[in-house]
């Protein structure tokens, strides 16, 4: 019988994002919307979608080896797994996201000292309680089944939310009081699958390349020549990753220069290296960077 990893892929909100890192990681990923098991170009992973909310307690229970899902939500359940790469996007970019205490903008909440007593709405009821819990606050905490935001003042005195830029709690005039917890998606594993050594190495090397994918985001390669007595004073101009590849030409006189650098400086930058007398610059994508 082959050899399968079972992949959980978080369904709803991180499922582009998702799906759009493991192809720069070099994974195709094809989705049925009448199928939870989408189709890998690796036979040796078997996927699913799963809820991020539930992916870390079908996880520890051993029904799938690993999977991505939010930090929050393995603190959530509690979950006892193996953590094998932390992975900084989100739905809208590159980012944590937050849970914050949040409160209508005219509440007299300043603070989670004035919660004792008041009624919060939220669907992190553990991560919540366990707030109020280290602050020696009591309130009443009940299970937001969704439009959280729109439950102040009348359903709840507070809220606490998960928020990427803050635009929704705004957009309900909602302030936020406090952040909880910042979260990022994590890849994590079975305790069991990780003892099995073919299941880990296949869970380390997909934790390479997703984080050479997450690394590479929002950053290209830049390659031009260079006349040696030039050479100086471009690098001076040029930010990097590291430190640029110098290579020689046929032609003694002349270097060829390789870098990493921001996408969003580009466009300053070619202008300048062509005044500084660089020559054949090229930009490219870059998929990954593994450091």
């Amino acid at each position: 019988m082959a050899k399968k990893l079972k992949l959980g892929l978080p369904k709803g909100s991180l499922q582009e994002s998702t799906i759009s890192i493991f192809e720069k990681a070099g994974y195709k990923i094809r989705v049925n919307e009448r199928s939870y098991f989408p189709a890998i170009d690796d036979p040796e992973i078997e996927c699913m979608l799963i809820r991020a909310q539930e992916m870390a307690r079908y996880i520890q229970n051993g029904v799938i080896d690993c999977g991505i899902t939010g930090k929050d939500w393995i603190m959530e359940n509690g979950a006892k797994v193996i953590e094998m790469a932390d992975l900084v996007y989100s739905k809208q970019g590159m980012r944590s996201v937050k849970w914050v205490l949040a409160v209508p903008v005219a509440s007299k909440i300043k603070s989670v000292r004035d919660l004792r007593g008041k009624r919060i709405a939220t669907e992190a009821v553990n991560l919540t309680k366990e707030y109020l819990r280290k602050n020696k606050v009591k309130a009443i905490v009940e299970f937001s089944w969704g439009a959280t935001e729109v439950k102040p003042p009348r359903l709840a005195d507070a809220i606490v939310e998960i928020t990427e830029t803050g635009a929704s709690l705004e957009a309900n005039n909602l302030r936020i009081v406090e952040t909880i917890l910042e979260s990022t998606p994590r890849l994590i594993m079975n305790k069991e699958a990780f003892k099995n050594s073919w299941k880990r190495k296949k869970v380390e090397k997909l934790a390479l390349l997703l984080r050479g994918a997450i690394d590479a985001f929002g950053k290209v390669g830049l390659m031009m020549n260079v006349r040696k007595k030039d050479l100086r004073k471009i690098l001076k101009i040029l930010p990097a990753l590291q430190k640029p590849t110098i290579s020689p030409l046929s032609d003694p006189r002349w270097v060829d220069i390789t870098t990493i650098i921001d996408e969003k400086v580009v466009r300053d930058l070619i202008p300048k290296l062509k005044e500084a007398g660089a020559t054949g610059i090229v930009e490219y994508p870059l998929n990954k960077i593994i450091l």
